[in-house]
């Protein structure tokens, strides 16, 4: 019961902010832009925009990217529909040599304990130890491709590592990586295996990243003055489900062949299916990508982003 209160007291948050000052000097830059009357150390929600505008920019046209001419036409089709469904799969995007090589650096890293496992199942930054990881990520090309689909300029943020399903309800990025102006994140997920049905394939909702971006006011979870709101995930996610029944949305799984890329918008609800089969492996690679100029931060915790690459 203590911890959960220190979690949730919001001046632990401030402290732990106040030793990443280096790493939170784009929230400052950018409230000073906004006109905010908010102290960069300071715990952050939506709330804090609430009086700004929402406008949400439409995607960029994909077709003028570099890479565009070079892909299948499957992938080219679905690169033309992201805006409408939140969504583009790129088939065989990595060879099967690049994904190997991948495998194995992931397994060395872990072997080496450059990486753990936390929440479960994530191996979180392996950017920040590979820079063969790192490379991909950063390929000139998606980096392109991506800031055309934010219409901006695009910034690594993260990378996240599994060898088996995330299992993870279903959710929207948005919540966990949130920005203002809203939509300034996009992941891509590489399947590093093929992926079946037994071992834990992602999921989405085509078209479900245009229902509004819920945040912790729509579950009463914004907390108080000292403290941030007590609500269990549980009670974002069952929201979730409903707004997504209501909606008339219907589950896709992704049963992805190795080397295939996935592109997702910030809303696009998405989760794991049940890995069924633990004998059998899911092993992928996510990156998440922030829009340069937005201020990022996680509406979750109510925490700024803490951004190395920025």
């Amino acid at each position: 019961m203590l911890r959960s209160s220190m979690r949730r007291f919001k001046p632990a948050t401030m402290l732990y902010n106040l030793l990443h000052a280096k790493h939170l000097r784009h929230n400052r830059l950018n409230y000073r832009k906004l006109g905010l009357k908010k102290a960069w150390y300071d715990t952050v929600s939506s709330t804090d925009f609430a009086h700004l505008p929402q406008q949400i920019d439409a995607a960029g046209d994909p077709t003028r990217s570099s890479i565009f001419a070079s892909l299948d036409p499957e992938s080219q089709e679905s690169l033309k529909h992201f805006d409408k469904n939140g969504f583009a799969i790129l088939r065989n995007y990595l060879t099967e040599d690049k994904v190997n090589a991948l495998n194995e650096e992931i397994d060395s890293l872990v072997a080496n304990k450059k990486l753990s496992f936390i929440y479960r199942n994530k191996l979180l930054f392996a950017i920040r130890h590979s820079a063969m990881i790192k490379a991909v990520g950063k390929d000139p090309a998606l980096m392109e491709l991506i800031g055309i689909l934010l219409n901006g300029q695009a910034a690594l943020f993260q990378s996240i590592n599994f060898i088996y399903g995330s299992e993870q309800a279903t959710h929207s990025d948005a919540f966990h990586m949130s920005t203002y102006p809203l939509g300034g994140l996009l992941g891509a997920w590489f399947a590093l295996e093929d992926i079946h049905p037994e071992n834990g394939p992602l999921h989405y909702y085509p078209g479900s990243h245009r229902l509004p971006y819920f945040n912790n006011a729509d579950f009463n979870n914004q907390g108080s003055k000292y403290f941030k709101g007590k609500q269990s995930y549980p009670a974002y996610t069952a929201m979730l489900a409903q707004k997504i029944e209501d909606g008339g949305f219907k589950k896709e799984v992704f049963l992805a062949r190795k080397g295939d890329l996935l592109l997702w918008h910030a809303n696009l609800m998405h989760g794991g299916e049940p890995h069924q089969n633990r004998e059998k492996t899911r092993k992928s690679m996510v990156f998440h990508y922030f829009k340069k100029g937005v201020v990022c931060y996680h509406e979750i915790t109510q925490r700024p982003a803490i951004l190395e690459q920025f």
